[in-house]
């Protein structure tokens, strides 16, 4: 797992005044709204006795109280108030909490969970379509026990389609329906890669997806990874109509994976008039094919085994389908050779013995070592070849 990323936190709609704890690369945060109604994100664990501040409330100023002494804690992570020493006492420098940048968008409240300042911190991934008017969008959420860099290689891998989706293939009835020829570069960027791909599909058989596209024959899909946890996925049932899906992934821990889908559509929707009603319909059925198709991947994935990625890739025999797989592997080594990749085995080691908790470190311990809690050891990078051969010969 990885920090300096973003990381999805929770639906717009369903963070309100109370404060949530949400568990993040195997941390715990709280998010909660600020008196002008921004979400704010910080680290979960009170700095005087350990407490849970999502298990406090929100204040009138824009705070949220500790329920164990009543330290609160503004958005900044800074604690303005420690009611044992009185309110005209300044809290001291090292009474702050870890806080991290959030962005509120489509439809979803994001949390940079790393240290890099601003201008160097990767983008969210881009959805240009969202909010303009060919285009309806739809949020879910859901959990899946398994690590979600298998989620994302079960996303960008095109040969499982034939197989796992009865309405994507033919389930290997028919002789090389579903060869994997080509798979055409698309959309790579600093922080993925994606591809593009035509493959034969049946007729659909549910009656309103039969209205995108009425009949079988060739279709464009294809699929691509933005940093760690963010795919997208485009799905072109003609040359005119499409949908367009965004994952982004929250790893709970090793073994959980929160997903948040974003759908976007420009079929399947009524854009003015009396029909517009049946917009909220359309959304509860599309979101419905949806879940179903997530569960035929879901059955699969449960029992894949090993349940983390290999450290070797010579312990799966790949193939040219899975070139956009090795592609996402490379990318992860090089966050792992940027010092970003969390050292598991240590933070797992440090919390068995039960005296330790760890904070992901926020772009504010670039300006102060004034913190209580240790920030999460990260796996130390391995010096490439070129360094070592230049440390050998200096």
């Amino acid at each position: 797992m990885y920090i300096n990323f973003w990381y999805p936190v929770v639906r717009s709609e369903d963070l309100g005044k109370t404060p949530q704890k949400v568990r993040i690369l195997a941390h715990d945060f709280v998010v909660f709204r600020d008196e002008a109604g921004k979400p704010a994100v910080l680290s979960d664990t009170c700095i005087h006795r350990g407490a849970s501040l999502s298990a406090g409330k929100c204040k009138e100023d824009g705070t949220v109280q500790c329920p164990y002494h009543g330290w609160r804690f503004n958005s900044k992570g800074v604690c303005t108030r420690i009611p044992s020493i009185g309110s005209k006492t300044k809290p001291p420098p090292r009474a702050r909490v870890d806080s991290y940048p959030v962005q509120e968008k489509y439809g979803i409240v994001f949390a940079f969970l790393g240290d890099l300042p601003e201008a160097e911190r990767p983008p969210i991934m881009a959805v240009d379509e969202h909010d303009t008017p060919e285009w309806r969008s739809t949020v879910i959420v859901f959990d899946i026990n398994y690590h979600y860099e298998r989620s994302i290689e079960n996303g960008l891998d095109p040969a499982h389609n034939e197989y796992v989706h009865t309405t994507h293939g033919y389930q290997g009835e028919r002789e090389d329906s579903y060869t994997m020829m080509e798979l055409r570069p698309f959309k790579n960027t600093d922080w993925g890669y994606g591809f593009m791909a035509s493959f034969d599909a049946p007729p659909l058989k549910n009656p309103i997806m039969r209205r995108v596209r009425p009949s079988g024959g060739k279709m464009e899909a294809g699929s691509g990874s933005h940093g760690p946890n963010q795919i997208w996925t485009y799905i072109n049932f003609s040359e005119k109509y499409s949908m367009h899906q965004y994952m982004f992934e929250a790893p709970i821990d090793q073994n959980r994976t929160r997903v948040f889908l974003l759908n976007e559509r420009n079929v399947l929707f009524f854009k003015k008039g009396l029909m517009t009603r049946l917009n909220g319909w359309l959304d509860k059925k599309v979101n419905e094919r949806n879940v179903f198709i997530a569960s035929q991947d879901i059955k699969v994935m449960n029992d894949v085994e090993p349940r983390l990625t290999p450290p070797s890739r010579a312990k799966e025999l790949m193939m040219p389908a899975d070139k956009c797989i090795l592609q996402y592997r490379d990318k992860l080594d090089e966050y792992e050779a940027r010092g970003w990749k969390l050292d598991m085995d240590a933070i797992k080691a440090a919390r068995a013995k039960g005296d330790t908790i760890f904070a992901i470190p926020s772009p504010a311990r670039r300006e102060t070592n004034a913190w209580v809690l240790d920030e999460a050891p990260r796996i130390v990078p391995k010096p490439s070849e070129k360094q070592v051969t230049l440390q050998a010969a200096g």
